[in-house]
């Protein structure tokens, strides 16, 4: 059964949007949780531009699944992280001026910085994940840092127009890859994410070497019009239909 995690930065984002207290990211974990959310997704960008560092310590000591922690890989960032200790965290590729998270973390050019940092996590009992494109090399070299699990960024596939080429052929390079990830390190866990809507989640989430789907803007968006209770089941139904 695929697992859901659900990424709450937008409600920060809102928060921020008038420097207010409100919408609470906290009432937001909780009512993802009792939706049936495996875990809680959450970066802490290096410009804070929604999350916040107090978020971050206040979600720890309330969570009741998991807190998956994204950070860019920089001393600063995994210094926060080793304080805080969330059950996973994911290094993930950050520029200021993006809107969003563009692409994977290129782990072969920045191999030992994010070997360090993975080392430093895994010592203090993080569970390491690193967010990556679909290609054989950064698996490799994901796994030779010391990742326990991978992120394959659906960015690309997201972004087709649903059921053309080009997207079947971004799926198809999904499928190959996740397959001869758990191949070849059959130990690995392999996540994915971004992007993802409720009309293109089910081809992604009936890969079956997925472990769990990360889902943050959608749900946040749908939010608007269902709550945000139901825009989480709605996605659990798309995921794993009963």
């Amino acid at each position: 059964m695929k697992k859901l995690g659900v990424n709450i930065d937008h409600v920060a984002t809102l928060r921020q949007a008038r420097g207010v207290a409100y919408p609470s990211v906290i009432e937001a974990a909780r009512i993802c949780e009792t939706a049936g959310a495996s875990g809680i997704t959450i970066h802490l960008r290096e410009d804070r531009r929604h999350i916040q560092d107090a978020d971050v310590y206040e979600l720890k000591k309330t969570l009741t699944t998991k807190m998956n922690l994204e950070l860019a890989a920089t001393d600063a960032m995994t210094e926060i992280a080793l304080k805080v200790r969330p059950e996973q965290v994911c290094l993930v590729p950050e520029k200021r001026e993006e809107l969003t998270t563009e692409g994977g973390l290129d782990v072969v050019s920045h191999f030992d910085q994010v070997a360090k940092c993975a080392r430093l996590l895994s010592s203090a009992g993080c569970e390491v994940s690193l967010f990556i494109d679909a290609d054989q090399d950064q698996v490799t070299a994901s796994v030779n840092a010391g990742a326990q699990a991978i992120e394959i960024h659906t960015g690309h596939y997201a972004d087709c127009l649903n059921g053309s080429e080009e997207q079947l052929a971004a799926l198809d390079k999904i499928k190959k890859i996740c397959h001869w990830a758990k191949i070849t390190y059959p130990k690995l866990i392999i996540n994915a994410g971004h992007g993802l809507t409720r009309q293109n989640v089910q081809a992604i989430a009936q890969i079956p070497e997925i472990h769990e789907l990360n889902i943050g803007h959608a749900i946040v968006a749908d939010a608007v019009f269902v709550g945000l209770k139901d825009a989480v089941k709605g996605f659990i139904n798309l995921i794993y239909p009963e």
